[in-house]
């Protein structure tokens, strides 16, 4: 069923989990905007194309803040009201924002697994994406104490924290690999919501990136595939493999 393709790496933040709604929603209404959690999903990928956009990466320790500017700008608050409703953001999302399973997200991973490809996870995050992705039933890589409900079973989660290197650096990527047993190349496909770390850095280790983009935001759409929804790249690949990607 792989149709051309050897394997399925993804990215975690915008892909599989999101910003928890409970933490955001209070200073948002505070400030005058109510969005609701489709407007929130979405005002993550606005959050993207401005990291994607700016001319150098974050430094270090200022991409959250930086990600929230984009974030509560694209929610509706007011230019005035961006700074303070970022600092109330930062202070109660510090250690716990990723846990909002995003929309379609957990069907659209069954439907890959369904494939029967190796799969993994690789995400840059704090130490705690493999744990968080295993408690919210999301997927959860062998070994340990997993219950039930622990979601997709992958090959692997690597979290940049642990292991020592983060994405855009294509070595995390051979980390993955190594763990599931496949070779890089470009039958290897690496999904995720970014141009600066997720595109650059699957080009960099040799993969086909397959940029999620669920609102058709991507800023450079030309030259790597795009698709809107994990279950969207499911039937393609059900369908015609890699070249249904074009």
């Amino acid at each position: 069923m792989s149709r051309g393709v050897s394997a399925i790496l993804l990215d975690a933040g915008g892909v599989l989990v999101f910003p928890q709604p409970g933490l955001l929603l209070p200073p948002l209404f505070a400030a005058g905007v109510f969005p609701d959690v489709a407007a929130l999903e979405r005002a993550h990928y606005r959050a993207m194309v401005v990291q994607d956009l700016a001319a150098t990466p974050p430094e270090a320790g200022t991409w959250w803040r930086d990600y929230l500017t984009g974030y509560v700008a694209a929610c509706g608050v007011p230019p005035e009201r961006c700074n303070e409703v970022v600092r109330q953001i930062a202070e109660v999302t510090r250690g716990h924002a990723w846990s909002h399973v995003g929309t379609g997200a957990t069907s659209g991973l069954r439907a890959l697994a369904e494939l029967g490809l190796p799969m993994g996870v690789v995400s840059n995050s704090d130490g705690t994406v493999e744990a968080e992705l295993r408690h919210l039933g999301v997927c959860h890589a062998p070994g340990g104490h997993h219950p039930p409900d622990a979601g997709v079973r992958v090959g692997v989660v690597v979290d940049s924290a642990v292991v020592g290197v983060a994405k855009p650096d294509p070595a995390i990527f051979g980390i993955a690999l190594n763990a599931i047993g496949v070779p890089a190349g470009e039958t290897v496909l690496y999904v995720g919501d970014s141009l600066r770390y997720d595109v650059a850095g699957a080009v960099a280790a040799g993969l086909q990136p397959v940029h999620l983009d669920p609102h058709g935001f991507c800023p450079l759409p030309s030259g790597h595939p795009h698709v809107r929804s994990l279950a969207e790249l499911a039937r393609i690949l059900e369908r015609t493999g890699p070249v249904g990607l074009a």
